[in-house]
């Protein structure tokens, strides 16, 4: 069987500035990368928190033409990012008006301690709390 690397995760979004905010800004994510396509009427960014030789990134697909929200659906789950202090990091988030449909505390059914925030188009994150990040 051939080696594999898990590269990206691909996800539309309706206005890629303020995604590329959210991300970088928000969740202390770099901009690694971005290009134009401007035959194809698209914008790709990679978004991440080290280079892609090395980290798996978000690619962040923004369609010029696209006016609605996109339909989520029911099959993505979400992206999971660690955290150090998920209680000061939900706190902060929430002042900067982010979504957080499930506030920091230990999962129902014991184990880890999570939240989970939306992105500004509405996508899941995670967020668990790792103290030896």
């Amino acid at each position: 069987m051939a080696d594999f690397k898990f590269l990206h995760t691909m996800i539309r979004v309706k206005d890629l500035d303020k995604s590329l905010d959210f991300y970088t800004r928000l969740l202390g994510m770099k901009e690694l990368r971005k290009k134009d396509f401007p035959t194809g009427k698209f914008t790709l960014a990679f978004v991440g928190y080290g280079d892609e030789a090395n980290n798996t990134v978000v690619e962040l697909t923004h369609n010029w033409d696209q006016a609605e929200p996109y339909a989520l659906g029911d099959g993505f789950g979400h992206l999971a990012l660690g955290v150090k202090d998920i209680y000061a990091t939900c706190e902060k988030l929430a002042q900067e008006n982010v979504a957080i449909p499930r506030p920091p505390g230990p999962m129902k059914h014991g184990g880890s301690v999570i939240a989970f925030i939306e992105d500004p188009d509405g996508y899941k994150i995670e967020l668990i709390e790792k103290q030896d990040m």
